[in-house]
This record gives C-alpha cells, sequence and structure tokens, in this order.
C-alpha cells in the first residue's frame, strides 16, 4: 500500500503526493547517492570527522550564548532549564509565546524567524524546542554556522535528515545533545550495566511498550483564519503551504505526518534508547510495522513496529519490538508483570530484565535469588542539560550526541516508513536508502519547501 496524497499545494494543482514525488527524488538524487549517505550508522561512532577548526574552550565562569528556537511546550522547559547561562535570543513563531518567554527573559532578543536569529549571529549555541518537522532545518543552519546544539526528540522527522545533522556536527566538531532526558537518569544506567555484563546471557530480543495514543485518524483538518499572533507560513517551515487549520498549534500536530509520527515518534526515542544503549543497535537492515489502515495524513490509533538488527561486535543478531496505543508484548503475562504500562523488556538466554523509567526488576525469581549487582561503570549525569553546557563550554562530548542519537532517530523513523507503505522494506544501512525500492525512498528523503532546505 503507499501513501495517497490528497492535500493541494500552494499553487491548487499539485497534489501532495506530487510534491512529495518530486522532492524525494531530488532528495535521492542530490544527497543519498552522496558521501553523506556512507557515513557507518553503527552505534555511537558516527562518521570519521573533517576537521574544522574547533572554538576554544570557554573560560571558568564564562556563559554560554544561546539562543533558544521555540518557547512553548518543551521549549519553556528547556529554556529554564538553560537559564544559568545568557540566553541571547529567544523566538517563536507564536508571539503570545514569545511575549511570555520575554517576561522571564528580558535582555534576549526577540525573533520569529530561527534564520534571521542564527544569521545575526553572538551566539554560541542553539536549543531546537519546534514540533518535529522544523527540528533538522533549524538544527542544519545552526551547525553550519558553527553553532553547538540541543535538539528534541525525535532528532529530525525524516531518515535522511538524520543522516545530515549526523554529518553536519561530525564535520564542524560541534558538541550536540538530542533532548532524551531519562537518558540522564541512574535506573537506565544501572539497567545497561546489567545488561553489558552479560547476566542475561545472550540479549536475542527486546519488547518496548506504551500506552499512550497520538493519533489525528477520525479528524478532519478544517481551515479556519488563522489566529492574531500566530506566523503560520514560518510554522509549516520545510511542509507544503496550506492553510491555516485550527487544532494543529500548539500540540496536535503530532498526529499528522507532515508535521509528526504519532506515538512513536512522540515516545520510541525515549523508551527504544534503553535497548540501543544496552545492545548498541545502531540502525536496523530489516523493519516492518503494522497498525490500522494506513491513512494519507494520520498517524494511528495503534502501531508495532519490528526491528531487525544484524550480529555486531561480540553480540548476536536482535529482533526489537515497539506497541503503542494499548498494544503489548504477550511476554508480559507470561512472566506475571501486566501491571506494567510502559517499559522496555530484555530477553536473554539466561533471563529476562524488565525497566521503566524509574525501576526494573530482574527473573525468573529463582535464578536472580541473590543477584549482585555489577560494579557502576557508567557515571552519574551532572543532568542531561547540563551535561550539554559543560561539553560546550570545555569542547568534551556528551551521551546522546547527534552520532548516538542520528542511528536511534533513523530505527524510530524507519518504522513509521514501514507502516505507512503497508510492507516489510530491507535498509541499506551504509547507504541510507532501500535499494530498488522508490516508495520507500522518498518517505526517507521527502524534501523540503524552497527556503528551509536541510
Amino acid at each position: 500500500m503507499t501513501p495517497r496524497a490528497k492535500n493541494a499545494s500552494s499553487s491548487g494543482t499539485e497534489t501532495r503526493r506530487d510534491f512529495l514525488y518530486k522532492a524525494g527524488r531530488l532528495g535521492a538524487g542530490i544527497l543519498l547517492g552522496s558521501p553523506l549517505a556512507c557515513a557507518t550508522s553503527q552505534g555511537n561512532k558516527g562518521s570519521k570527522p573533517l576537521r574544522f577548526p574547533s572554538r576554544p574552550p570557554k573560560k571558568k565562569g564564562e556563559k554560554l550564548r544561546i539562543g533558544v528556537i521555540g518557547v512553548g511546550g518543551r521549549g519553556w522547559a528547556n529554556l529554564h532549564a538553560v537559564r544559568s547561562e545568557h540566553i541571547a535570543g529567544i523566538c517563536d513563531v507564536d508571539q503570545g509565546r514569545l511575549a511570555r518567554a520575554a517576561k522571564a527573559f528580558p535582555k534576549a532578543k526577540r525573533y520569529a524567524d530561527y534564520r534571521e536569529m542564527i544569521d545575526a549571529g553572538g551566539l554560541d549555541a542553539v536549543v531546537v524546542s519546534t514540533p518535529d518537522h522544523s527540528h533538522a532545518p533549524a538544527a542544519a543552519k545552526a551547525l553550519r554556522a558553527g553553532l553547538d546544539v540541543y535538539c528534541e526528540k525525535p532528532l529530525t522527522h525524516s531518515v535522511q535528515e538524520a543522516r545530515v545533522l549526523r554529518e553536519l556536527a561530525s564535520r564542524h566538531q560541534a558538541v550536540t545533545q538530542m533532548g532524551i532526558q531519562i537518558h540522564a537518569g541512574n535506573n537506565y544506567r544501572r539497567c545497561v550495566e546489567i545488561v553489558r555484563s552479560g547476566a542475561l546471557g545472550e540479549v536475542s530480543e527486546v519488547h518496548v511498550f506504551c500506552e499512550k495514543s497520538w493519533s489525528g485518524m477520525g479528524r478532519r483538518l478544517q481551515p479556519a483564519p488563522t489566529p492574531p499572533g500566530l506566523d503560520w507560513d514560518l510554522w509549516l517551515g520545510p511542509t507544503p503551504k496550506r492553510p491555516y487549520v485550527r487544532g494543529l498549534h500548539p500540540a496536535t500536530w503530532r498526529g499528522f505526518w507532515d508535521y509528526g509520527s504519532g506515538t512513536l515518534g512522540d515516545m520510541a526515542c525515549h523508551y527504544l534508547d534503553l535497548a540501543h544503549w544496552a545492545l548498541d543497535l545502531g540502525v536496523p537492515h530489516r523493519v516492518r510495522a503494522r497498525g490500522p489502515e494506513p491513512d494519507d495524513l494520520a498517524t494511528p490509533r495503534w502501531m508495532i513496529v519490528d526491528w531487525e538488527h544484524p550480529p555486531a561486535g561480540s553480540r548476536g543478531a536482535v529482533q526489537a519490538h515497539w506497541y503503542d496505543g494499548g498494544k503489548r508484548p504477550a511476554l508480559l503475562g507470561e512472566i506475571g508483570r501486566n501491571s506494567w504500562r510502559n517499559g522496555v523488556l530484555f530477553v536473554g538466554s539466561k533471563g529476562w530484565l524488565l525497566a521503566d523509567y524509574g525501576r526494573h526488576v530482574l527473573g525468573p525469581k529463582a535464578k536472580f535469588r541473590g543477584f549482585q549487582a555489577p560494579p557502576q561503570s557508567i557515571p552519574a549525569s551532572k543532568g542531561h542539560h547540563r551535561e550539554w553546557i559543560q561539553a560546550c563550554k570545555t569542547r568534551g562530548s556528551t551521551t546522546c550526541p547527534f552520532s548516538y542519537s542520528g542511528p536511534l532517530t533513523e530505527a524510530v523513523l524507519l518504522g513509521a516508513v514501514a507502516y505507512r507503505l503497508g510492507r516489510p522494506i530491507s535498509f541499506d544501512r551504509d547507504k541510507g536508502i532501500c535499494p530498488g525500492d522508490e516508495e520507500a525512498n522518498r518517505l526517507i528523503a521527502p524534501g523540503h519547501r524552497e527556503g528551509f532546505e536541510v
């Protein structure tokens, strides 16, 4: 099944499918065959950096000059999480949200367009907290300007964009971090240590489940007058022009493919992170997905995704599975843990480990009675934002740089591609394409509206 396009572009004659087809061909022709697409996609390694001069470390007590792109919702939380530094610029397409942020940070320069803020100069780093479809254009522009970047999850809106950001970060020696804050939690760190210790034996499968459901299915997108103070064209950014639709801003955009990726895009980077970290999964080579009949515009009420990861290093092949919208792995009942609503279940040859954000349990009980946890090898975090700030100042490293979060994001978004196509896909992890599969490659590299290219 292929995506069926029904949205008219700004010309009124070109369909959304036509737009994506042309843009996808452009992206595939220019980028997917380029050296960018050949960057390694395994684990934390990233691609070999092209050595550009990096900025010197900050002097003791010197603050970063940060620009914050998107200051509502997660942006409001991120803005306050970096308030220890000099907030030099704030940017939002919604003047109401911008005014609220300006009250909290009256010395910051105000912008509606992040391109103007970056072009104005005077920044060391930016925090990107826009809707998903604008993550990559904003982050890419900042990286090309020599800035360090903190970007909310999922890192990008397409597989191609994730590869571009990873390469740009490497080329410009930028300090980067994707906003999956739970990565800084002690519980995840202890789970990674247990899995890596071999206590579970060889882990061949992992099940990741989330009861949340972000979907636009059954909701009609009705044009309406644009609210005062909202720059709708800037909100659309890289996506095709369309009349203002009530309700997409500020939150329900997640339920529509042009702007988000449903529950999978919203939550998988948080939970799948634990599996990728513990097992060094990188990018899968085969993906399948299922859910309700795919909709051209709206994300599904539930989805199940299966990723196949080939052997790597000392581990064997791994099957990873995702469940959302109320779907759950049958194994939860078999191990007597049906009360868990969200979590990650590692299945090894010697036992299993079930974890969520704040707790974990090992089983079967008989095997792990008196279990002694391995020595702590992953130090406690200073905090997800604090870690990035310090690394920016010292030119150090973070735990979720784009070299790690890029492949994680690719895996998540490949699940969305397989679901929208209604069939399994095979992915060339070196080239960043599905060989011989033009339909899949158009979703992998959907293109961008002029002025918002990546």
